[in-house]
């Protein structure tokens, strides 16, 4: 995973130094914002709009890893190998800010509670990277798709807005392969939900109708679902 958001502490708008430093881009849908492979240069803040993070293994097909939403931070998992694992393509509209490497160490300098930021979102990272792991390792189909929700849920939420109904710009087939199942199967797996009065879906709006029932069915395990 590639993207952090910045909930612990650190209201953006009281570091004047990292708004002094920003430089913005604005992408298309479907434009590249870093290349896998491409020497790392820095991190990139989305302040508005989205986008995905697809890596390619040993020449097989491209695989979502991240979704980034508006006060994701982009490209600390670039950092160890100085390089960028994968690559960040937005699904809509999109506008960063561009923080270079070398402006990055001199905030991290300049602002101790951006340097503790940064560390407390890196163990966050490794925290919610395990608990994925495992939801796809030990939970049904079922299972890792109301994860899936609850934990967009709980993004949602951490920004001020609704947690049962939002609009996501990733397609099936993004979420499909984020979760390791077919398009099918999610397809299949939303109907069911819609029948067990759970979840709505109409094309990308999401209306969460049992975020209890939800969380439940995400923390349960049982034997591996279909793909």
């Amino acid at each position: 995973m590639s993207c952090l958001h910045l909930p612990l502490g650190l209201p953006l708008e009281e570091i004047p130094e990292l708004h002094d430093a920003e430089t913005f881009t604005l992408l298309r849908k479907d434009e590249v914002l870093f290349e896998q492979g491409t020497p790392f240069a820095g991190l990139f803040l989305v302040r508005s709009g989205s986008l995905k993070q697809v890596s390619t293994i040993h020449g097989g097909d491209p695989l979502v890893m991240a979704y980034a939403m508006p006060g994701d931070l982009v490209g600390l998992d670039a950092i160890g190998q100085n390089v960028y694992p994968g690559t960040a393509l937005a699904l809509e509209t999109l506008t960063v800010s561009v923080l270079s490497q070398e402006r990055v160490s001199e905030l991290g300098a300049q602002v101790p509670e951006l340097r503790q930021q940064l560390c407390r979102n890196l163990s966050q990272e490794v925290h919610d990277e395990r608990l994925m792991l495992r939801s796809l390792l030990h939970r049904t189909a079922v299972g890792r798709l109301a994860y899936f929700f609850v934990a967009m849920s709980m993004r949602f939420r951490r920004r001020g807005y609704s947690p049962t109904q939002f609009r996501l710009a990733l397609s099936r087939s993004d979420i499909a392969s984020y979760l390791g199942l077919t398009v099918e199967t999610i397809s299949r797996t939303l109907a069911h939900f819609h029948k067990q009065e759970l979840l709505k879906a109409s094309g990308r709006d999401f209306h969460i109708l049992d975020l209890d029932e939800l969380i439940r069915l995400a923390e349960s395990s049982g034997r591996r679902g279909g793909r």
